[in-house]
C-alpha cells in the first residue's frame, strides 16, 4: 500500500510583540543640606558676650561708676554742696575739702585698716588718721602698737595723740608720750588732747601744758597740734595757743559755725561715721587747707 506524506500545514505561533518602555532620565542628585547650627550654640556665645561685659575693668571703671555718679547725682540733688550728706559715711561736709581722716583708739577695736582705706564714697576717702597712743603719766592705749603699725602699712598718714590730765605732771605725761610713740618722717605731728580741766584751774592747765610742749619741742622739735572741743577751746584755750595748728571738735554743724569761734585748721565734725573695717562708730575729720598745705604740715 502507498502511504502519502501528509504535508505539514501548522503555522508558526505568533510571538507577542515586545513592549518598548520608555528610559527614565536619570535622577539628578540632591545637594547636601547644609548643616543648621546647633540652636545651644548661639545662647552660650550670647553669654560669653554678656559675661565678657560685667567682668571687664572697662564695665566696672566707667559703666558701673558713670552710673553711680548719676544716682548720686539724682539723690543728691537740691542738697547744699557747703553741707552735704555722704550717706554710705554717714556725714556732712562741705564739697570743696577734699582731705578727710578719722582718729581711733581702743574704743573702735580690732580695725581692718586695708578696708579703711578702700573705702570711697563719692570721691571721699580716708587720707590720714590719728591714734590715741598715751594718757596722763601712766596709760597706753591697747591697740596703738597694733594700729600705728597696721594703719601705716595700708598707705594712711598716721599722727598719735595724747590724752591730757592738767592736774599731772606735764613733763611726766611728755615723757610717756615719747616713749611710746617714734614718731618719723612723713608723718602727722604729734597730739595733745586737751578737753577738760579735771580738778585744775585754768591757770594749773596752761602751766602743766606748757611743761608738756617744751618737753616735745626739746626733745623732737616738733611743735604739737592742740585738740579741743569748740567750747573748752574758747573757754580755756583761745589767746593763748592762737599761733599753734588748732584741730576743734565741734559736731552736726555747719562750718560757718566753727569758722566764727576759731582759727581751725582741722574739724573733727563727727563722731557717728561708719567706716569699712571698722564694727564701731568712730570720729570723722576734715583738713581746712589743699594738699600742698598738707604735705607742709608733716614731719620732715
Amino acid at each position: 500500500m502507498t502511504t502519502v506524506r501528509k504535508h505539514s500545514s501548522t503555522a508558526k505561533a505568533k510571538l507577542p510583540a515586545k513592549t518598548i518602555t520608555a528610559r527614565k532620565a536619570p535622577a539628578k542628585k540632591r545637594a547636601p543640606a547644609k548643616k543648621q547650627p546647633k540652636r545651644g550654640f548661639s545662647w552660650k556665645i550670647g553669654l560669653a558676650g554678656i559675661l565678657l561685659v560685667l567682668f571687664s575693668p572697662f564695665y566696672y571703671k566707667y559703666v558701673l561708676s558713670g552710673f553711680g555718679a548719676a544716682w548720686h547725682w539724682v539723690i543728691d540733688l537740691g542738697e547744699d554742696p557747703d553741707y552735704r550728706h555722704y550717706r554710705e559715711l554717714n556725714i556732712y561736709v562741705s564739697e570743696k575739702y577734699s582731705i578727710h581722716g578719722i582718729d581711733v583708739s581702743y574704743a573702735q577695736g580690732k580695725i581692718d585698716w586695708p578696708k579703711v582705706k578702700a573705702m570711697n564714697d563719692d570721691g571721699v576717702h580716708i587720707s590720714f588718721v590719728f591714734i590715741k597712743a598715751t594718757e596722763g603719766t601712766h596709760l597706753i592705749d591697747t591697740y596703738f602698737q597694733r594700729n600705728w603699725r597696721e594703719a601705716a602699712k595700708a598707705g594712711l598718714i598716721c599722727g598719735a595723740y595724747h590724752f591730757f590730765r592738767p592736774e599731772q605732771n606735764g613733763k611726766e605725761q611728755a615723757k610717756l608720750f615719747l616713749k611710746t610713740v617714734k614718731p618719723e618722717t612723713s608723718d602727722l605731728p604729734l597730739v595733745i588732747d586737751v578737753e577738760t580741766l579735771d580738778k585744775a584751774t585754768p591757770a594749773q592747765l596752761h602751766q602743766t601744758l606748757n611743761d608738756f610742749i617744751a618737753y616735745i619741742r626739746l626733745k623732737t622739735s616738733i611743735t604739737p597740734i592742740i585738740y579741743s572741743g569748740l567750747s573748752f577751746y574758747q573757754d580755756n584755750l583761745k589767746g593763748y595757743y592762737d599761733n599753734y595748728t588748732i584741730w576743734i571738735a565741734h559736731y552736726y554743724k555747719r562750718e560757718a559755725d566753727i569758722n566764727k569761734a576759731a582759727n581751725w585748721s582741722f574739724w573733727q565734725h563727727s563722731d557717728k561715721a561708719r567706716v569699712n573695717g571698722i564694727n564701731h562708730d568712730v570720729d570723722f575729720d576734715t583738713f581746712k587747707g589743699d594738699s600742698i598745705a598738707f604735705n607742709k604740715l608733716l614731719i620732715r
